[in-house]
């Protein structure tokens, strides 16, 4: 088997009717249109498969390598669990305006309605303008009946949880938290690899075309936790050392503030991914050494799990426990 090594993807941009070009100006991806609003770092979500960027393996997509190395790449506990599947998705996102206030549904549900995973994720603030806001869930324990009714008053927001959110921030959104990005968020997203989305409000928005996004009321219904969540975390920030952010059944989340260089012993049961926050560092591997800085996203397979890091950079580091 050739030797493997920390994989980069081309960047999939997403226009989006409410985003910009920080994804430009702040992480220094190559956009073209100004109203930019995600990065799919990594992804196999069909029809938006990553392609493989350096390397030996540039070209090749990430399905492809991992149908060929499935072990090798996704580790032995997530083969033995998911099988040739990559559960994950990473994302980058640019908030000029707002986004819809939606939810997403559970794996149960998701399976039965789409045959998908659910969207269990999270955020990373990576910069945030001075009034930047994110709605997450409801104020109070609410119920079907009081939502229903303040939605049709156009007056949603009045029962949701409404943050003020400054860079570093993190969030942990289980399936059925009503949410939104407010405009001015940049944030960096860890979430199954899913792209079931029900859109409940989108603030009465026209698209160019003076059309309105399609809604999914009834389908949203079943799929709302309307109790109220504490789904903002608190975390470390111990200088050289892996800082727990997020812990969950779907994948866990540390935040590393690396100075300086340490050495990093992984067992072989899951992949890692380090998306790069601030910052540039290095990687030593096998006798040989790679460089990334701010905005790239690395894939780090299972197999190659015993590597040094040197430099000055904000981590996220990223596996399956």
């Amino acid at each position: 088997m050739t030797n493997l090594y920390p994989l980069q993807f081309e960047p999939i941009f997403k226009e989006r009717i409410w985003g910009g070009e920080k994804l430009k100006s702040v992480l220094n991806k190559p956009i073209v249109s100004k109203i930019t609003g995600e990065s799919w770092e990594i992804s196999t979500v069909p029809g938006d498969v990553s392609v493989i960027s350096n390397g030996f393996f540039k070209g090749k997509s990430i399905s492809d390598l991992i149908n060929e190395f499935p072990e090798a790449i996704l580790g032995k506990a997530v083969y033995a669990k998911f099988g040739n599947q990559f559960p994950l998705l990473f994302k980058y996102l640019d908030a000029r305006d707002d986004l819809s206030i939606q939810v997403h549904p559970n794996d149960e549900l998701a399976k039965k309605r789409h045959n998908s995973f659910g969207k269990t994720e999270m955020w990373y603030v990576l910069q945030a303008d001075d009034k930047a806001e994110l709605i997450v869930g409801f104020k109070e324990n609410s119920n079907q009946e009081v939502y229903l009714k303040h939605l049709q008053n156009k007056s949603l927001t009045s029962i949701l949880e409404v943050k003020k959110v400054k860079k570093g921030d993190v969030f942990f959104l289980e399936t059925g938290t009503v949410h939104a990005i407010g405009a001015g968020n940049l944030i960096a997203e860890i979430q199954q690899t899913s792209d079931i989305t029900y859109r409940i409000f989108d603030f009465d928005r026209k698209d160019a075309a003076g059309n309105s996004r399609e809604l999914h009321t009834e389908l949203a219904l079943s799929a709302i936790n309307y109790n109220k969540t504490d789904s903002q975390k608190r975390y470390s920030t111990n200088i050289n050392q892996s800082n727990e952010m997020v812990n969950c059944p779907f994948f866990t989340t540390n935040f590393l503030p690396l100075i300086g260089e340490i050495s990093v012993s992984k067992n072989k049961n899951s992949f890692t991914v380090y998306m790069c926050a601030e910052g540039n560092f290095e990687m030593n591997f096998d006798h040989q050494t790679a460089s990334f800085s701010k905005g790239d996203t690395i894939l780090i397979p299972a197999f190659l799990n015993e590597f040094s890091i040197k430099g000055n950079a904000t981590l996220l580091e990223i596996y399956i426990s």
